[in-house]
């Protein structure tokens, strides 16, 4: 087994990974949106458009990483995330024309599949390899943090820069976040032997287990993406709560940071699916409370229930996904992520579509609501699924 230094380190490269390819490059758009529709002549359809773009980039990303199965060439690839992180930051700032922002929105998404999907598979590789538990809690704690990271500094930022200058300053950072993301994560090894000398061992499930599984995923990327893209210009489109949408975008970044750990806990006292169906319903709930009341408390408290679920929910699933396939565990992950990812993409656009014709988002959290009892339901049949196999199981000889 590694020292305990050597796994604080590589958690703690996985954890800055995400703040840069996830929060930097991903969601400090959200933050920035608002600020980008009053001074860079941003539409609120166009800013749908560019949050689809995004994630048009992370499925590419997702399809990559799904792809391929040399541990060495994920290496590579997420090192090179970390680069196009910055270069797309930096990018957002040098232009105001519409199509330069979808290419650099683009390629921040790929660089947030790196992060999300290759840096997480090596991550839980190097976890199993070394003989820790197999959980991704702490890992993911990153993309709470990276929430709550981009939101603290627009929030900061905003009276005295403008959306370019917060760009800007933005790419600096992701500069000084790159070095331990880069140099603490260390080369992983192409073999299907632990450090112990064990053999990985995979354990494909059954068609009917996958198809529930991957169906469920996508009802949670359709429920996670409208509240994540439009929650900030949702908020400040209510009154009294104008100009407050950073700061619930920023509780939302603080209650999903130690949510992972949380849902991991969870997860050990009641089961993987249990766990994952009661955070489906919690999220649920976060989700739709906006469209009952635009109140200020129930704007916290709705960042409060999404954030604290929305993170636990892609933490849960692909540790599950990944514990299916020790030896290629991104692959398996990149799978499951695609359904998630493809919902991300139409999701943005009929959202600021239905926005920009009804001057509100409320039948979009609706709509993003009924995805989200979906797969709920689909959660639930997926432990009945479970349980007859396990039992199927047990009756061979």
């Amino acid at each position: 087994m590694a020292s305990s230094i050597e796994r604080l380190k590589v958690l703690t490269a996985g954890v800055i990974s995400l703040i840069l390819m996830l929060g930097v490059a991903r969601f400090a758009y959200t933050p920035l949106l608002p600020l980008m529709q009053q001074q860079a002549s941003l539409g609120i359809s166009e800013g749908g458009w560019l949050a689809s773009i995004n994630y048009m980039g992370y499925l590419s990303g997702v399809l990559i990483a799904a792809s391929i199965s040399n541990m060495m060439l994920k290496d590579r690839l997420y090192r090179l995330g970390i680069i196009v992180a910055i270069i797309s930051t930096l990018g957002m700032a040098l232009s105001t024309h519409f199509w330069v922002w979808s290419l650099m929105r683009y390629f921040a998404g790929l660089s947030s599949a790196a992060g999300m999907l290759l840096g997480s598979g090596l991550i839980l590789n190097w976890l199993i390899r070394n003989n820790y538990r197999s959980e991704l809690g702490i890992h993911f704690a990153g993309a709470g943090l990276g929430i709550a990271f981009c939101s603290y500094i627009v929030n900061v930022m905003s009276p005295n820069f403008d959306w370019r200058e917060q760009w800007l300053a933005l790419s600096l950072l992701g500069v000084f976040m790159a070095i331990p993301a880069w140099l603490w994560l260390p080369k992983p090894k192409d073999s299907h032997l632990m450090k112990s000398g064990e053999t990985l061992f995979d354990t494909p499930p059954s068609k009917t287990y996958l198809r529930l599984f991957i169906a469920a995923y996508l009802c949670a990327g359709v429920g996670y993406v409208i509240s994540a893209t439009f929650i900030v210009a949702i908020v400040d489109q209510q009154n009294p709560l104008v100009d407050e949408g950073t700061v619930v975008f920023m509780v939302l970044g603080l209650a999903a940071a130690p949510a992972c750990i949380i849902w991991d806990l969870v997860a050990r006292k009641v089961g993987d699916l249990n766990a994952l169906a009661l955070a489906f319903a919690i999220h649920t709930i976060g989700i739709v409370l906006p469209v009952f009341n635009n109140g200020s408390t129930v704007a916290y408290l709705s960042a409060i229930l999404f954030g604290g679920t929305f993170i636990g929910i892609v933490s849960l699933v692909l540790t599950m996904a990944g514990r299916l396939y020790p030896s290629a565990p991104s692959k398996m992950m990149g799978k499951m992520t695609i359904s998630y990812g493809f919902a991300q993409i139409i999701a943005p656009a009929v959202t600021g579509q239905i926005a920009e014709m009804g001057g509100s988002y409320s039948d979009g959290l609706t709509m993003a609501g009924i995805f989200m009892v979906i797969g709920t339901s689909l959660v639930l049949l997926l432990r009945v699924v479970e349980r007859k196999e396990n039992q199927q199981k047990l009756k061979q000889p």
